[in-house]
């Protein structure tokens, strides 16, 4: 091959590269810059969350620039993920941080696990940690060395309280499925447990119980599966909101709307439709905004070497038709 030649394709694929990578930096972020550290010597902190297609984490976002704005004692990067399951683009995210030299991540973890090793490499640089929304494994934490501060909600208390509203509804033996999240996201498994617990306590009866690793699109296939399976479903309950958007949809097209009732968690702006028609009986507002704001707080804490509470349990409110406006 022509020398000349080879160099200049070289250069060209360095130069995409780069440019690819810089995009990935910019992605979902509140600043476009190419260095996390800031210019008026002002301590910088990543948020990292979830999908950016989902309202709740857009939501948590804006909550979170709103808050940096207002203090005007930090850089905020604010950064989300492709889809749900996208753990590799968390882990790039916080490698990002790593090698921008930030001061803190604050992060909504897409695995409860799988994202401690990262995370441990950012200890090691010096970075502050704060986990929100999805605890992180305890034994993985342990295991790698890592006391990160949790701020987040009682995601089963939660979810059992959005529950008990559909049970009061249908009575007992009533027919229900559920809508899991993520396998290994530990609010899956809490929501799904706080769900049992209202099933039992009223006594319904759980048909099915399938992950829909809390997207929209899955939960509609998933969901269609399970009524043809089980006609007489009579309720769903959801564990989180963009699910409930594929299960209406898939409770429409089934010819069961108004025959079959949703119980959901999350409280995302385009529910509220469906709650003021009957669809959905319950959902669960986690304050999105107030659990980003309160993450960044503590990172900051952190920053000057203050501790925090090991969790600092933010507040889950059940939203009913009654609250929908």
């Amino acid at each position: 091959m022509n020398r000349k030649l080879s160099l200049a394709t070289a250069t060209t694929a360095s130069l995409l590269l780069a440019t690819a990578l810089t995009g990935c930096g910019q992605e979902g972020g509140s600043d476009g810059g190419s260095t996390a550290k800031s210019e008026g010597g002002k301590p910088t902190v990543c948020l990292v969350m979830k999908s950016l297609g989902n309202e709740f984490f857009q939501t948590m976002q804006k909550g979170a620039e709103e808050h940096a704005k207002k203090l005007g004692t930090l850089e905020l990067k604010s950064s989300g993920i492709q889809n749900e399951t996208d753990i590799d683009g968390q882990v790039a995210a916080i490698n990002r941080c790593i090698t921008e030299q930030a001061d803190a991540i604050v992060l909504a973890p897409a695995d409860s696990r799988a994202l401690v090793a990262p995370l441990g490499r950012a200890a090691k640089a010096g970075i502050k940690l704060v986990n929100i929304d999805v605890k992180l494994d305890d034994g993985a934490l342990k295991s790698a060395g890592l006391e990160v501060p949790f701020v987040g909600p009682d995601n089963a208390q939660g979810s059992r309280l959005s529950g008990e509203v559909l049970a009061k509804k249908l009575g007992k033996g009533g027919k229900v499925v559920i809508l899991e999240g993520n396998p290994g996201a530990a609010n899956a498994t809490q929501r799904k447990e706080g769900f049992q617990k209202a099933a039992a306590d009223g006594g319904l009866k759980v048909l099915e119980s399938r992950t829909a690793h809390w997207e929209t699109d899955e939960a509609y296939t998933v969901l269609s599966n399970m009524l043809t399976a089980h006609p007489d479903i009579q309720g769903v309950m959801s564990s989180n909101d963009s699910m409930t958007l594929g299960a209406v949809k898939a409770i429409s097209a089934a010819g069961k709307k108004g025959k079959v009732s949703i119980a959901s968690f999350d409280n995302i702006e385009a529910v509220k439709p469906y709650l003021k028609d009957g669809s959905v009986v319950a959902t669960v507002d986690q304050f999105a905004a107030k659990q980003a704001a309160d993450g960044i707080d503590v990172a900051l804490k952190a920053v000057k070497g203050e501790k925090s509470e090991t969790w600092v349990k933010t507040d889950v409110k059940v939203v009913t038709a009654a609250d929908a406006g």
